[in-house]
């Protein structure tokens, strides 16, 4: 028998390897080869062309948006959830389309959070607030942390609900077996004065000095308008949302006011809420929620602030956000997400 050529090697190799789906080991003993060679012949194969590789664009998803945003603002990764192509009346007539983006968001930012505490088990989280935190915080079963620590990056709301810091931090330390701190101060001080007293308070001073230095940081971010969480939880006054946008602000994040390049605006809330400041979020692995196509400013401008190493983010306004740093280079990707 002729010895094989060249060509006919790589075919066989291929034909092993891709068809017959041997790994290069088997492969290799298949053919008499060492698995060195069965390397270079796959190699060899992809390179003349005799393997071609096909990827199905439909199954692509958001990779093309979700790459032209990490780009754009030099981050380590972009997860975009699908896209649901709802219109503003589709949500704003029915709640549960709604809150789409909010569950979408919340789910991958759990499976994130999961992947993170499995690869290091003794973490120090910080949390902001919010519905997509809350979220986030209800689909954490299944991990067992008990070495994490989870800590609030601000202070308390006055309102008693589900996405205030407090509980968002005590429901993943119950969900992961691991400790829960939160500073035990409100989230805006009366004024300058009695925030600088409260956070002369030992007990304060502790728990921000561990929120201050977290492995990883999740916040969200949220809009400034009237429908905002911030206006319907009655945090922040009619006058006081005029005053910031007067000023500048395009959104926050725990309670830090930022304009359109994610600069804090020169307002006095700035210097009345208790949290973590930008300079601390930047040491941190930060990572930020953003659900919903209203918070398209304030999510670009906390972008554009380099606090962010990661952005977890519905696909409408992921589309929408690649369209506007890159125009056109997410369109093609854009049209088949959506409906």
């Amino acid at each position: 028998m002729s010895e094989l050529s060249d060509i006919q090697l790589m075919t066989r190799a291929a034909w092993l390897y891709y068809v017959a789906g041997l790994n290069q080991e088997a492969a290799a003993g298949r053919m008499g080869l060492s698995r060195a060679r069965v390397n270079r012949l796959l190699q060899q194969a992809r390179e003349s062309g005799l393997v071609s590789i096909t990827i199905n664009a439909n199954d692509i998803g958001l990779l093309p948006v979700e790459e032209a945003i990490r780009a754009a603002f030099g981050l380590d990764f972009c997860i975009a959830t699908p896209a649901y192509g709802l219109s503003d009346v589709e949500r704003a007539s029915n709640p549960q389309l709604g809150a789409l983006p909010i569950r979408a968001v919340g789910a991958a930012a759990a499976r994130y959070l999961r992947e993170t505490l499995n690869a290091r088990p003794d973490a120090v989280v910080g949390t902001g607030w919010g519905r997509t935190l809350a979220q986030m915080s209800k689909q954490m079963a299944g991990i067992s942390a008990p070495k994490a620590r989870f800590v609030s990056l601000m202070g308390s709301l006055t309102a008693n609900s589900a996405f205030n810091p407090f509980e968002v931090v005590q429901s993943l330390a119950q969900a992961t077996g691991g400790d829960g701190f939160f500073l035990p101060v409100p989230f805006i001080a009366d004024t300058p004065q009695d925030r600088d007293t409260l956070l002369a308070q030992q007990t304060v001073a502790k728990a921000l000095e561990l929120a201050r230095y977290t492995d990883i940081a999740m916040i969200s971010v949220g809009e400034l308008t009237e429908t905002s969480l911030l206006r319907r939880q009655d945090m922040i006054s009619q006058q006081e949302l005029t005053a910031l946008r007067d000023a500048g602000a395009v959104g926050d994040t725990n309670g830090i006011f930022f304009d359109a390049k994610g600069w804090p605006v020169p307002h006095e809330l700035n210097h009345r809420t208790i949290a973590v400041g930008f300079e601390d979020l930047r040491r941190a692995t930060t990572v930020v929620l953003a659900a919903g196509a209203e918070k398209i400013d304030a999510t670009r401008a906390i972008l554009a602030s380099g606090v962010a190493r990661g952005i977890i983010v519905d696909g409408d306004t992921a589309c929408l956000l690649a369209e506007a740093v890159a125009p056109g280079s997410a369109r093609d990707a854009m049209a088949q997400a959506k409906p």
